[in-house]
């Protein structure tokens, strides 16, 4: 429940920074009239997000088991991919995103057009709604139950509440600080969806390599009890490990947690690079 929680309060925040940079922008520059077309943007980066996230259930339960197994390790490498894209690319350039914006919208208006702000708003959302359907499937496909929904539920709650609290200005947030710890703990989880992704090949019949077992704790520490679960959301605990699933989430944890402790470089270095 705390992996979908967390992803989706992050994701949600940045989201919510973003459509009220464009908006506040539109406002503060006088042309309100323009609020539709950036509404529209978003509406359709949604209705992509929810589209995509259908047709994956979709095709994940029509396939057979193999293709089931070969789908969900895919679904697994692309979600840790825009995980760590994400973090990283926060971490570089998060500082620069708002004078971004207002360039890009700038540039639109001098196109005369209000195709180019919905186009704008589009890409700016679409990329969070995409990156958080490959997060919840990968999680959903390790978590069953109800628990994983309604983390992220809540999740996606708290940060429209809190980006509007933000925005009306009746709440300050050190975001500088809260997207840092929140990348370090996204970075854990993001390994521990990497490592099932060996688990997802060798039971398709790809991968039958390091299938040595490092420990069964089934019976002393199982995923369901409380302590299991906490486990598995910070860390990607399983009660079942072999040495490749080992070796994939020593690599997938420690290379990005290494580049995001370095120092940030300067905020001047940072606003003449764009995302």
């Amino acid at each position: 429940m705390f992996a979908p929680f967390l992803i989706m309060l992050r994701e949600g925040l940045e989201a919510a920074l973003i459509i009220g940079i464009l908006c506040g922008y539109l406002t503060r520059t006088g042309r309100r009239a323009l609020l539709p077309a950036i509404w529209s943007g978003i509406l359709l980066a949604l209705s992509l997000a929810l589209l995509t996230g259908a047709v994956l259930i979709w095709l994940d339960a029509s396939f057979p088991q193999k293709a089931q197994e070969l789908l969900e390790a895919g679904i697994g490498i692309v979600a840790y991919v825009f995980l760590i894209t994400m973090v990283l690319w926060m971490r570089k350039f998060g500082r620069s995103v708002k004078s971004d914006l207002q360039h890009q919208m700038d540039a639109a208006f001098s196109s005369g057009t209000t195709w180019s702000l919905v186009l704008l708003s589009f890409a700016a959302v679409a990329r969070e709604g995409l990156e958080s359907v490959f997060f919840l499937l990968a999680i959903f496909q390790q978590s069953a139950g109800w628990q994983a929904p309604i983390g992220a539920l809540l999740g996606i709650v708290l940060a429209i509440g809190v980006g509007w609290l933000i925005h009306r200005g009746a709440l300050h947030v050190n975001l500088g600080k809260f997207f840092h710890w929140t990348s370090i703990f996204i970075v854990l989880i993001a390994a521990g969806i990497a490592a099932s992704v060996p688990r997802a090949l060798h039971e398709a019949g790809i991968w039958n390599h390091l299938q040595q077992p490092i420990w069964n704790l089934s019976g002393t520490l199982p995923e369901s009890s409380l302590f299991g679960t906490i486990l598995s959301g910070f860390f990607g605990y399983r009660e079942t490990l072999v040495l490749g699933e080992l070796l994939v989430y020593l690599v997938a944890l420690l290379i990005p947690l290494a580049w995001l402790l370095r120092p940030v470089k300067s905020a001047t270095e940072a606003r003449h690079v764009r995302p």
